[in-house]
């Protein structure tokens, strides 16, 4: 590994594998990934060269929406495995040279949870306040006028045994815990502390800027219905997040807040880092919905540097997670998906890399009889495929099918083929570990010649220039004033750049 500035937190450097438990490899046949697996996998992931794994839940769960709907935040599903398994995961994680990030939940509960079934037992219950209730306004209708997530529904449900509303952002199996009352405060804190006592590098927090709630406004008529999530941005929700900060604070200056602020706004966003006392991290969602246009990735580009600068706050990118299409599918072809990773891989900022995307998996199709999640997300969560056989090294019952490419894009079949995408990725992550201007460069010249892209990394003296061809045809470049590093695909000449592909040029 190169050296890298003392004082730099890891993350920053930092490349981390997004993990969906479920879809990445199942050690007892029971068709669903489990903590062994992952395990089981470690040493392909330091072969791949990523610096730290993020888990999606894996606490006890109804599964209504598959661990996002928590029913005990101190244990492992069964499905997963035990806190045993747990421990020797992140023990054999880290000798590894791997960090481990758990997905928290803080947003809602399951309605499961013993909270929620005490809530829900009377008026005067213990818990009652814990959650977010409400009785109809005196006309009769609903509290507010709130859409939920993945739905045209109200995010109120009547429970009848209390005669009162309560409150879910997402499926009324979800209901929303009221972070305005402390005893829920200090509750989730100790949820935190647990995991912080285990051993756990951070944690990726759920829809966290959803924490604070402004029940008496209504949403505006032209905006209702893409539902309340990207909408709720609450002043209050600061004072939660430093509170978070300080506990991992208490830990180590290493522990990592990554924040799930979908709010769709860099500039919004933005607020979420604080004076470095709220997050370390949060997502940047426009990278996923960037249309593969030089022009468009310039604007996404340009946006999230003038709204993070200015607040010293340190970008992030992604490209695909489990709840959006992957790349491959959003794309169409490897040259583009190729392209896009090294676009990922090469901007200032930490990167995101889905389970799959290094080999440039596309979403299976799902047939009306095998979906299962509510928020037709299954396509994207479609199981890792590990070798060319039938099953692709699963039980013949996986819980998803698999994509239709599975053998040919499994991890086997381009272990062997040393120009597949599987090397493509683990080469460029092996060069972004030895530049420190890919990894902590200012990012400078950012501009579009025509249908492609260029920017350059510095550090110190030291220049990386990278160029994307967005087009469907080559387009001229000059490589004679560098060294070329890197290219997605292999160049024809010195003089042309392939269509939908990138090139690393080491210019000083």
């Amino acid at each position: 590994m190169s050296d890298s500035p003392t004082s730099v937190p890891w993350w920053r450097e930092a490349v981390i594998y997004q993990i969906y438990p479920r879809s990445f490899c199942d050690t007892n046949g029971d068709g669903i990934g489990d903590l062994n697996g992952i395990r089981r996998r470690l040493t392909y992931l330091a072969w791949l060269g990523v610096d730290a794994i993020w888990l999606s839940p894996i606490f006890p769960s109804p599964m209504r929406d598959f661990g996002y709907d928590v029913s005990n935040y101190f244990d492992v599903d069964p499905i997963f495995g035990s806190l045993d398994d747990f421990a020797h995961l992140i023990h054999e994680a880290h000798d590894l040279g791997i960090r481990v990030i758990l997905d928290w939940v803080p947003n809602h509960t399951s309605i499961d949870h013993p909270w929620f079934v005490d809530a829900r037992s009377s008026r005067e219950s213990v818990h009652r306040d814990w959650y977010i209730w409400r009785d109809e306004a005196p006309d009769g209708s609903l509290p507010n006028n709130w859409i939920r997530a993945w739905s045209d529904e109200s995010v109120w449900t009547l429970d009848e045994s209390t005669s009162q509303y309560y409150l879910h952002m997402f499926l009324p199996s979800q209901p929303d815990l009221n972070w305005a009352n402390p005893s829920v405060r200090d509750a989730m804190v100790e949820t935190l502390r647990f995991w912080l006592d285990m051993g756990v590098d951070g944690f990726r927090m759920d829809v966290v800027h959803a924490l604070g709630k402004d029940i008496d406004r209504d949403d505006p008529e032209d905006l209702r219905m893409i539902g309340h999530t990207p909408l709720n941005d609450v002043a209050v929700t600061h004072e939660y997040l430093r509170e978070i900060r300080e506990v991992l604070d208490e830990y180590s200056r290493d522990r990592v807040a990554v924040g799930e602020v979908y709010l769709l706004d860099p500039s919004r966003v933005a607020t979420y880092f604080g004076k470095d006392d709220e997050l370390h991290l949060s997502f940047n969602f426009q990278s996923i919905f960037t249309p593969w246009r030089a022009n468009a990735w310039l604007e996404t580009i340009r946006k999230a540097e003038e709204a993070l600068n200015p607040v010293g706050a340190w970008p992030t990118w992604v490209m695909s997670n489990h709840d959006n299409p992957r790349v491959a599918t959003r794309l169409g072809g490897q040259d583009r998906v190729r392209a896009a990773l090294v676009l990922l891989l090469s901007l200032r900022g930490t990167a995101f890399l889905y389970a799959g995307e290094e080999l440039g998996l596309e979403d299976a199709l799902i047939v009306p009889e095998r979906v299962v999640d509510p928020g037709g997300r299954d396509g994207c969560r479609a199981p890792i495929p590990w070798s060319m056989g039938e099953h692709h090294g699963w039980d013949e019952n996986a819980w998803l099918p698999f994509g239709e490419r599975a053998s040919a894009l499994s991890v086997e079949a381009q272990e062997r083929d040393s120009s597949s995408t599987l090397h493509m990725v683990r080469q460029l992550l092996a060069l972004r570990r030895a530049s420190t201007p890919l990894r902590l460069g200012a990012l400078r010249n950012l501009h579009v010649e025509g249908d492609v892209l260029v920017f350059e990394r510095e550090w110190e003296g030291s220049v990386v220039r990278v160029v994307v061809n967005f087009a469907k045809s080559p387009s001229p470049i000059d490589t004679s004033t560098g060294t070329v590093l890197f290219a997605s695909e292999t160049l024809t000449d010195r003089t042309h750049l392939n269509a939908n592909s990138a090139l690393l040029i080491q210019v000083s």
